[in-house]
């Protein structure tokens, strides 16, 4: 088993999603994107078969974890990704806060600062999904 290291962003959100009947068309636009990343890795490195992707999904990307796994799935349908392992962990995202100058851990797009209860803040991590790391055969 090898593994490949990708740091590449999938996506960024620079607007908060409004959260509505077309989610899964939303990750189902994350997921075929990551699957072309997937896909020129595996070209790129000769491989026959992927056998399990990390994600990681930010905190404030607005992104459900249900809707990735079943969009996942279909995208890598008939593909050196088909079947394989889907590991998605969340992170916790970074902001600064503008009124009393702290970085803070921040869980959704209405928190304030915890120190100052402003919400004048400015997301430095937190907002997007990324592809971690691709196992292959």
């Amino acid at each position: 088993m090898t593994v490949i290291k990708v740091l590449r962003c999938v996506f960024t959100e620079d607007m908060p999603a409004i959260k509505n009947k077309i989610t899964t068309m939303h990750e189902l636009t994350l997921c075929q994107s990551a699957f072309d990343i997937i896909e020129q890795q595996a070209q790129a490195n000769n491989v026959k078969r992927v056998t399990g992707v990390w994600l990681e999904i930010g905190a404030l990307s607005c992104i459900e974890e249900s809707a990735v796994h079943f969009c996942f799935e279909i995208v890598c349908r008939g593909s050196v990704a088909e079947g394989c392992a889907l590991h998605i962990t969340t992170q916790p995202a970074q902001a600064w806060c503008w009124d009393c100058s702290q970085a803070i851990t921040v869980s959704a797009h209405d928190a304030g600062c915890p120190h100052c209860q402003s919400h004048n803040l400015r997301v430095d991590s937190g907002d997007s999904m990324q592809i971690k790391q691709i196992e292959i055969e």
